[in-house]
């Protein structure tokens, strides 16, 4: 882990208001180095999901700073936003919303189409480097809906990485796992900071989970209620 830091909550609040007025997030401030593996743990409406949809930059409605890579990016125009979502934000959720009829390979694909970044032939090569690094080189051509859970969870991870985005961010990641897969998962994501400097936030109800990342911040009534360093 560096000492670079790769994202920063500056007084970060946020209100919802139906069915009345409600402060979701209050005052939360932290950052996040590189390579660092943070869980954010919590009561079923803490506010922690609320709040890595902030960080992802999805929802624009919070108060306070939000700074990626030494960039603010609060009050950025949504299209400026999703550039930034696709450059440097990889998404692993709870379901693995990957097209069934699609190959897991363009399914891995489809996030570096969309950048551009790359010629054709040259993302198929880094989606099968991929692929490859997550144990499914051998189902790149098989349809995504012919994997097991476990597997289509590792082919999204494979998809969040493929435009080597500065941060993955998993809402839930194991959520839908049996315990089997849920280590197989974690062992990715711990491989994947620690060494290749991955930059990971991860929302999860499993304190096993939280206990085996680097640092744990605890939520409570939208607030941070502390953290702890593993």
């Amino acid at each position: 882990m560096s000492n670079e830091i790769i994202l920063e909550a500056k007084k970060i609040g946020k209100y919802f208001y139906e069915p009345e007025k409600f402060r979701v997030l209050d005052d939360i401030s932290f950052e996040v180095k590189r390579g660092e593996f943070v869980s954010l743990v919590g009561k079923s409406g803490c506010g922690k999901s609320t709040l890595l949809y902030v960080l992802s930059t999805m929802d624009t409605d919070y108060e306070g700073d939000l700074r990626i890579h030494n960039q603010s990016v609060t009050g950025m125009k949504q299209n400026q936003l999703a550039g930034i979502r696709n450059e440097k934000i990889g998404f692993v959720f709870q379901f693995h919303y990957l097209l069934p009829e699609f190959s897991c390979l363009k399914n891995v694909m489809i996030p570096a189409l969309k950048l551009g970044n790359f010629s054709k032939e040259e993302i198929e090569h880094r989606a099968l480097e991929r692929l490859k690094m997550l144990g499914l080189a051998d189902q790149a051509l098989k349809p995504a809906s012919k994997l097991s859970g476990g597997q289509q969870q590792r082919v999204a991870i494979a998809r969040a990485l493929i435009n080597d985005p500065l941060i993955i961010m998993g809402d839930e990641p194991t959520g839908n796992l049996d315990s089997k897969n849920t280590d197989i998962v974690f062992d990715i994501f711990k491989q994947l900071s620690h060494e290749m400097h991955q930059t990971i936030i991860a929302v999860t109800h499993d304190n096993d989970f939280a206990k085996r990342s680097d640092r744990i911040i605890e939520m409570q009534d939208g607030k941070i209620l502390g953290e702890v360093k593993n």
